[in-house]
């Protein structure tokens, strides 16, 4: 059972999410007060953190970056009425996985939980499948056990180097969402190093290359934050 520390404190709007999630099987522990989440966070041992911004005794930014000190690899994500591009990219700047404004829906909270935890555990959208079992993306099959991309229409296929293969899988188990680029760096080089950060630019700008032929895909860079892969 994945366990979320859900920081909140609006009681009404939290008691509404803890229920919700409770009743798809997470267990949530909720604290309502900043000063009490670290010690919450080494009691509880969650999966993720889900972390308001503005608290009493000590905001989610402050909290995020303690956590991130102790914690590199807890996801966290920021569930927040402070809704500026300023406020954003200063969550990312303190630890944080992913960023939702307030108000939102209780189905993509659910979903990016569940992503974040998935990431954080090391899954990808290969772990099920055999070599012959394909990704469906666009006008392309992805075979991801065989670093194989085939464009559909005429059957031609390409050879992707295994990085390749796992940053694509990557941006595809994250479709419709925005990726980190820290947890793309960490995920596939396993550090967020200058110069891995640039080979991520470069694999990038391949992947671009490969797929352009269906326009319907995209890669969106969000500056200072990660990607954004879209199919149609």
């Amino acid at each position: 059972m994945t366990k979320i520390l859900y920081v909140e404190d609006e009681p009404f709007l939290g008691k509404i999410v803890q229920e919700s999630l409770e009743s798809r099987a997470f267990e949530v522990l909720m604290v309502t007060d900043g000063a009490r989440v670290l010690p919450a966070l080494e009691r509880f041992e969650p999966d993720i953190c889900v972390l308001d911004v503005m608290l009493p005794n000590r905001d989610g930014f402050s909290l995020a970056e303690a956590i991130r000190r102790d914690r590199p690899g807890l996801p966290i994500l920021f569930l927040s009425a402070k809704d500026q591009t300023e406020d954003v990219l200063r969550g990312f700047a303190a630890g944080g996985n992913d960023y939702m404004r307030k108000p939102f829906s209780m189905e993509e909270l659910i979903v990016r939980v569940q992503n974040l935890v998935a990431l954080a555990r090391g899954k990808t959208a290969t772990t099920t499948r055999d070599a012959n079992e394909a990704i469906e993306v666009g006008k392309f099959a992805f075979y991801p056990q065989k670093y194989e991309l085939r464009f559909s229409p005429d059957g031609s296929a390409r050879k992707l180097s295994a990085r390749e293969a796992e940053l694509l899988a990557i941006l595809i188990e994250h479709r419709n969402f925005t990726v980190a680029r820290k947890d793309i760096l960490l995920r596939v080089w396993g550090d967020d190093s200058f110069f891995n950060s640039r080979n991520l630019d470069v694999y990038i700008t391949k992947l671009r290359n490969y797929l352009r032929r269906d326009p319907a895909i995209e890669i969106i860079t969000i500056k200072g934050v990660g990607y954004h892969f879209t199919a149609g």
